[in-house]
């Protein structure tokens, strides 16, 4: 399970998630304190304990869920290299703030003991991205296993899965959360697509990136403002043509070929990343 380039290059939103949700897991999850944590009916509607809207947000409850959660939202940075890091900031902030509003109103229409506490950690974010990961990420590889048809998706569907049901209703209500806040997202609810934070908001995470700056892909340029495939001065050079098995596998999802054969160049033949910048490149056309 990869999302193409390596590293956080061009993805200092995703960068910086990760990290909040590592510093926030490790003094607080691991040391039995979740509890303390969630989100319940008594903490939100009679206690007003405010600060848990906070802590709820990042720090998973257990080793296992931190590592399966960590792993999908690396994974999904290649959302943020898609649509670029001012867009996929408004995208986390828009999921995180919308799937706990789903969540406090879910608690306070259910009164169900047996989902207080509900699990902690960026569970909206996460189920949020499955939406665009659903229907924008194409298969690019398929594969049996014991008789099963899989493909190179089905691995973050089971991550996914697993995380989803790994503490019952209590984690199924954040997730399920998080899919409608994608699902809305995806929609336009309120406009939500056009907006954009300032300038200095994704210059902070740039900044928090930093030690990532100096890497082999420093050249290969984001989506953000091109409208096509673009021809960057720094990109990576290509010593040798693509692969004609990865040119057909871009042809075939609907792309020309010399468009296939310069995303591949850009992107180091990777069939994933190229096909995520030729989507991207084709919407902005439409």
């Amino acid at each position: 399970m990869n999302g193409g380039l390596p590293g956080f290059h061009n993805a200092p939103a995703s960068r910086a998630v990760v990290v909040a949700t590592a510093l926030f897991s490790i003094p607080f999850g691991f040391r039995g304190r979740f509890l303390e944590l969630g989100l319940s009916y008594q903490n939100v509607y009679e206690k007003l304990s405010i600060w848990r809207l906070i802590t709820s947000l990042f720090a998973f409850s257990s080793t296992p869920e931190l590592i399966f959660g960590a792993a999908l939202l690396y994974y999904f940075r290649v959302f943020e290299r898609q649509i670029g890091s001012n867009k996929y900031t408004v995208f986390i902030v828009f999921s995180t703030l919308v799937s706990v509003l789903l969540q406090i109103l879910a608690l306070g229409y259910l009164k169900d003991p047996s989902i207080n506490p509900l699990m902690s950690g960026p569970y909206g974010l996460i189920f949020a991205s499955y939406v665009p990961f659903f229907f924008d990420i194409p298969i690019s590889m398929k594969f049996r296993i014991l008789g099963l048809s899989l493909s190179d998706k089905s691995f973050v569907y089971l991550a996914g899965l697993q995380l989803l049901f790994s503490s019952g209703r209590r984690s199924i209500v954040p997730g399920v959360s998080g899919i409608l806040t994608g699902l809305f997202y995806r929609l336009n609810t309120f406009g939500i697509r056009r907006v954009k934070f300032p300038e200095f908001a994704t210059l902070l995470f740039s900044r928090l990136s930093w030690p990532f700056s100096s890497n082999p892909y420093q050249g290969l340029p984001t989506t953000e403002n091109d409208g096509s495939i673009p021809s960057h001065q720094g990109a990576h050079t290509a010593t040798q043509d693509p692969t004609e098995s990865s040119i057909a596998a871009l042809v075939s999802m609907g792309f020309d070929r010399s468009s296939a054969i310069q995303a591949l160049a850009l992107t180091d033949y990777d069939v994933n990343l190229a096909s995520n910048i030729l989507l991207e490149a084709q919407a902005l056309r439409q």
